[in-house]
């Protein structure tokens, strides 16, 4: 009958446990009747000792049901752990005890029951929704038991700010008794916030023990109980519950759904201030009753498995030494020289075209000043300041001016388009966010945390409606002449978090502590033997943070760097003459643009570009064709092509005489390790799974792993993305693949998820695009896998010159053509060859195809059925 009415719940969990209560709200001597689900028989029936218990508390209005994904986990994992889903009182199928129970009163009975059940330690609290403060008020009163925490979706204080409109509306006296007790609309409600949708018999279990108003008293008196004001009967225990967990040593793990209207990221960035050391991990799309969208039984026994039964050394620090971000700006601050120039308008925010410069003494003067007044608005060591600011003077003064401070600068570009630019931004919860108008603007529409800075003067009635508080130029003011304050240095306390390209799936901050940042600068500076008087122009945008920290006089060319093919030759050029450049950065993206327009350089321009020493083109791979175009427009540079990722910039180096030297291959060749660090590979077998060890042999394929000082130190609140990206000790994983060739070259051949799964084993893509590419007529190619895993079939999708009107078939004779090339030199037989007039790409770097869209898109049709548009830039 239980596992009709109940899926997925065994009948040896479910019990009843008879408890004296000792309750505020009890007459002594009471004993009242509780529901719980519980796995210790199906680990005694086993002969098993568990490592712990996990007490798990449900919210409003669902039960212990919730957990049944962690019951079935528990009596199953490797090393298991009794689960104990509780039914609060009033609530699932315990006893309707008639009392109003506030929260202290259901902290008291969580006690008493875990003192009926004789659990001892260790514990392990999991809550949801109310629940969550509920256990963690157990939590505070059973510290010598308790092992960890773990949240999902909860909230454990409201101040600062208002109650979410959905809580407000159930305790609406018009509302509150029909909504939460006179009928079940309340109950209906909470189930719609699943995705996706429940299906027909999980929420006809969940529903069960609330049919009947006799039934839904506890939900109603739930929510009453919810401390919205100061004066409310539960405000004092709330307030003493939210206190104290900021003094729990214990592990913590914090597993959210940002779709949630009830607990949106505001209460996650209140928990994460109550509890910092959290691992936390957010799921993207998934909302309110997280347990029940996502499976969370995996991370929470991976989490038990590294956090509680076998708990890092904490105290273990690095030793290498360290030399601050900010210590060649201090070196210079008397010098008068130029530091940063600006070749175009701020943003396009209405500031004075024509270059702006900025001198050593200057930048470090409005360093200071910067650090000053943004001390003096509230930023702290730690805090997170948003910084929606293009390349330039004010985004490298607002950069080494939070570096100053110890704060956390966030760095996500337009590039990822609004949706994505959003999603990173509410992700990563910043309490500041600095930006220009149109950032501003955005910030306002779609909600954007963080107090409101505007780099550009606004009129009082714009700042208004734009909810800016302060302004760059006012900071710089109230900070003049003010003493900075002082922080000791921690090299290992987060400097920043960068966002990816999105090009893979949604842009994934990643955490630099000051250290790694400063390993970064290193790599760059050693690789290239950079120095200080170095004049660089910096066309490719994450490396504009790095020119005062390399001591090089840093140019922006006048474009916009969110979108690199706006870079012109002329542009380039004029800002290499502004300082004399010797070293350019830049993308293949913008260089290819470069190229297109480079027969409108007059002759002073030439001459600059003629002086240049070193050019690095990163971002994406190169062709050595374009390279070679490029050689002629800077004759006496020096070609590089790292590779590497916003994880670990750089990794590898191939100079343009190494491309030639290393000829055609499978991939692209990207040379050798760059200054301390190391490459290695992880085998790919043919059934597409992945090797643990770490190897360096020759022609072997496998997924390429980094080690380095300037690794990143994790994914930010991606505690299951930063698990995997680290399950191999001591080294990150790329998600590329690739191989070494006999001198000891790395080759990249694609990324893990693009590799094609075929009868005859796993092919990966890049030397079969490479082949299509040097057909006549064919710009840009990308190889996918159509078909089942195991026996996929390959298709090219190839972008032509000039482009296809539309996207199909390709003619008969391009087919032939490609499909010739291709089997000739790969022995890949394609099954089919599409076109495109404009690949889907990533925004930042607008050369990254988005293979797994290729792939959707070729798979339908192939298939016969409705095809959907696919154009650059999807994010």
């Amino acid at each position: 009958m239980v596992e009709e009415l109940w899926p997925g719940v065994s009948p040896a969990w479910s019990s009843f446990v008879h408890v004296p209560s000792t309750a505020a709200v009890e007459v002594p001597g009471t004993v009242r009747k509780w529901h719980v689900l519980d796995n210790g028989p199906d680990l005694a029936a086993a002969g098993v000792e568990p490592a712990g218990t996990l007490l798990c508390v449900h919210g409003n209005p669902t039960w212990s049901y919730l957990w049944r994904a962690l019951l079935a986990a528990g009596a199953s994992a490797d090393k298991p752990w009794r689960v104990v889903a509780v039914d609060q009182l009033d609530m699932g199928f315990s006893e309707r005890t008639g009392a109003f129970r506030r929260l202290e009163d259901r902290i008291t009975d969580l006690g008493n029951l875990t003192d009926t059940l004789g659990i001892t330690g260790p514990v392990v609290t999991v809550g949801h929704d109310w629940g969550g403060l509920i256990s963690l008020g157990w939590a505070l009163r059973h510290r010598r038991q308790l092992a960890g925490v773990v949240l999902t979706n909860t909230a454990v204080h409201p101040a600062g700010y208002s109650l979410p409109p959905a809580l407000k509306l159930a305790l609406h006296p018009a509302v509150h008794p029909w909504g939460t007790r006179s009928t079940d609309a309340f109950i209906r409600v909470t189930h719609s916030l699943a995705q996706p949708a429940l299906p027909a018999p999980v929420r006809e279990a969940f529903a069960l023990p609330y049919r009947g108003t006799a039934r839904r008293h506890g939900v109603a008196n739930f929510v009453a109980d919810i401390p919205a004001v100061e004066t409310h009967p539960s405000w004092r225990t709330l307030n003493s519950v939210a206190e104290g967990i900021r003094r729990l040593n214990v592990p913590s793990l914090v597993l959210w759904g940002p779709k949630d209207p009830v607990f949106s990221d505001r209460y996650l960035r209140d928990l994460l201030e109550r509890l910092p050391a959290s691992s936390v991990h957010r799921f993207e799309g998934a909302g309110h009753l997280l347990p029940e969208d996502v499976d969370i039984a995996s991370p929470v026994f991976a989490w038990l498995q590294t956090a509680v039964e076998k708990p890092a050394d904490s105290a273990l620090r690095r030793t290498e030494p360290f030399r601050p971000m900010l210590a060649e700006l201090d070196e210079r601050a008397g010098d008068t020289s130029p530091a940063v120039v600006d070749m175009a308008p701020l943003g396009g925010d209405g500031a004075a075209a024509g270059p702006r410069t900025l001198s050593w003494a200057g930048l470090a003067e409005r360093v200071n000043a910067l650090a000053a007044g943004l001390a003096a608005a509230g930023v702290r060591p730690g805090t997170r300041v948003n910084l929606l600011v293009p390349p330039g003077i004010e985004l490298t003064s607002l950069i080494y001016a939070c570096l100053r401070l110890n704060a956390v600068i966030v760095v996500a570009d337009a590039g990822l388009g609004t949706k994505g630019l959003g999603r990173a931004i509410k992700g990563a919860g910043p309490s500041f966010l600095i930006g220009i108008d149109r950032a501003l603007i955005g910030a306002r529409a779609f909600g954007w945390p963080g107090t409101r800075i505007s780099v550009s003067e606004l009129s009082p009635a714009r700042r208004r409606v734009l909810g800016v508080k302060h302004t760059v130029e006012e900071l710089i003011a109230d900070g003049a002449g003010s003493e900075v304050p002082w922080y000791p240095a921690d090299p290992d306390a987060d400097a920043a978090v960068l966002f990816t390209s999105g090009s893979t799936g949604p842009a994934k901050g990643v955490v630099y502590t000051h250290r790694q940042l400063a390993a970064m600068r290193d790599a760059i500076k050693d690789t290239y033997n950079l120095r200080a008087g170095t004049s660089l122009v910096a066309g490719f945008a994450p490396f504009a943070l790095l020119g005062p920290a390399l001591g090089a006089t840093s140019v922006t060319p006048d474009m916009d760097v969110t979108s690199p093919r706006t870079l012109t030759a002329a542009a380039l050029a004029d800002a290499a003459v502004a300082v004399d450049a010797t070293t350019i950065f830049a993308s293949p993206a913008a260089l290819t643009n470069v190229l297109a327009t480079s027969g409108e350089l007059d002759a002073p321009q030439r001459a600059a570009l003629a002086q240049v020493e070193l050019l690095l083109s990163a971002g994406a791979p190169i062709a050595e064709p374009l390279l070679a175009q490029v050689q002629d427009l800077v004759p006496k540079a020096s070609l590089h092509t790292p590779y590497g990722m916003t994880e670990a910039l750089p990794v590898t180096d191939i100079s343009l005489e190494g491309i030639r030297a290393a000829g055609s291959g499978n991939g692209v060749c990207v040379g050798t390790a760059v200054s301390r660090a190391e490459v290695a590979i992880a085998e790919v077998f043919p059934d597409g799974s992945v090797g643990s060890e770490p190897l360096t042999v020759p022609n072997r394929t496998g997924e390429i792993l980094v080690s380095a000082p300037h690794v990143k130190d994790r994914y930010d609140r991606l505690w299951i993305t930063e698990s995997h990206s680290a399950s191999i000790d001591g080294w990150h994983r790329t998600g590329d693949v690739g191989h070494f060739d006999d001198e000891g070259r790395l080759w990249v051949e694609g990324r893990l998820g693009h590799i094609l799964s075929t009868a005859d084993g796993v092919r990966t893509p890049v030397a079969a695009e490479q082949a299509a590419e040097a057909v006549d007529g064919v710009g840009r190619a990308a190889l996918v896998g159509v078909g089942p895993a195991g026996a996929q079939v390959p298709v090219a999708v190839v972008e032509t010159d000039p482009p296809a009107r539309r996207a199909g078939t390709a003619s008969p004779k391009l087919t032939a053509a490609v499909r010739s090339r291709v089997a000739g030199l790969v022995g890949l037989d394609l099954a089919a060859v599409l076109v495109l007039p404009q690949m889907p790409t990533d925004i930042r770097h607008n050369s990254k195809i988005d293979r797994t869209a290729l792939a959707g898109w070729a798979s339908r049709l192939l298939a016969g059925g409705p095809v959907p548009r696919l154009g650059k830039g999807k994010r």
